[in-house]
């Protein structure tokens, strides 16, 4: 998980979309306008996307053959799961709805029993998402197409809403469940976030962004139990299962939170080999082992 630091600016708390959102101004005066952005963009995402509302564009949009016109926002968010699976090859994308689901993660994660049966191994159709078409506001999905964009619309969001708050002359980050954005003026020093450790809840060190974004991947964080199995939500797009926990989390530094995000999530997914795969890529990046042991790439400062 990571968290941003306060210092002397204005400051925004509160709960939403399943997480905890806090936001970050460096001109107090643009706190009542962001209060409002930030509510608006929020509810704008959970109506759009949501995979546990009955009323949400994405529910509803299941099973419809053909093209079909949706909103900017789902079209948005689509558009960037899908050049995230591109970016990946596939590691990180959008059609593991009914995989999360027979893994157990059928509800909010508030919602969720504390155990139940086991969980459901289904057979995988890991390329489906190349057949997945947004034009503009259309949108074609192959047949069985059952969306999750939980990996990339916190992110996407994150990014957007930053940069709609900047636009008010205001330097800000915006922090979405670990998901961080910045945008505008940047204080002196840059943006302190401490990223930290989920097993025990404790700082492994804090960094300085001065622009971009950061995101921290976890497989501790988000976790329930199937059959007395305990299960995360990180799925191997090529078994539909969640992937073997070599990492307990990972946090990278791009140019987008977006972009952040991918990495760290396919980073999880690859297990050993996210090392080589972070270096080749040249990200900054914090990789933290269930043994303790940490791996630092590209630059991530030593604490």
């Amino acid at each position: 998980m990571t968290a941003a630091v306060a210092s002397a600016y204005a400051e925004l708390r509160l709960r939403a979309i399943g997480t905890y959102v806090h936001v970050l101004v460096t001109d107090p005066s643009a706190l009542p306008a962001t209060v409002s952005l930030v509510a608006a963009e929020l509810d704008a995402l959970d109506r759009a996307c949501s995979r546990f509302r009955p009323d949400s564009e994405l529910v509803l949009l299941a099973g419809i053959a053909g093209p079909v016109h949706v909103g900017a926002v789902l079209a948005g968010a689509l558009a960037a799961a899908l050049q995230v699976a591109r970016d990946t090859d596939g590691l990180v994308q959008p059609t593991l709805g009914q995989a999360l689901r027979a893994a157990g993660y059928d509800a909010t994660f508030a919602d969720l029993p504390a155990d139940g049966p086991a969980a459901v191994r289904l057979p995988m159709r890991p390329d489906l998402w190349r057949d997945i078409a947004v034009d503009g506001c259309e949108v074609t999905l192959p047949p069985g197409t059952d969306l999750d964009l939980g990996a990339t619309a916190k992110a996407w969001a994150a990014d957007r809403i930053a940069a709609g708050i900047a636009a008010l002359g205001t330097g800000v980050l915006v922090n979405l469940g670990g998901d961080i954005a910045t945008a505008g003026q940047v204080p002196d020093g840059g943006w302190s976030i401490a990223v930290l450790d989920r097993v025990d809840g404790a700082v492994v060190q804090t960094v300085a962004v001065d622009s971009g974004g950061l995101a921290t991947s976890s497989t501790t964080a988000r976790t329930w139990r199937r059959g007395g199995h305990v299960l995360h939500h990180i799925l191997d797009p090529l078994t539909g299962a969640p992937v073997p926990p070599v990492w307990d989390c990972v946090s990278v530094a791009a140019d987008t939170c977006l972009a952040a995000n991918a990495a760290s999530t396919a980073a999880v997914v690859l297990g050993a080999d996210a090392v080589d795969w972070l270096a080749a890529r040249g990200l900054p990046a914090c990789l933290v082992a269930g043994d303790g042991d940490v791996v630092r790439l590209n630059g991530w400062p030593v604490p």
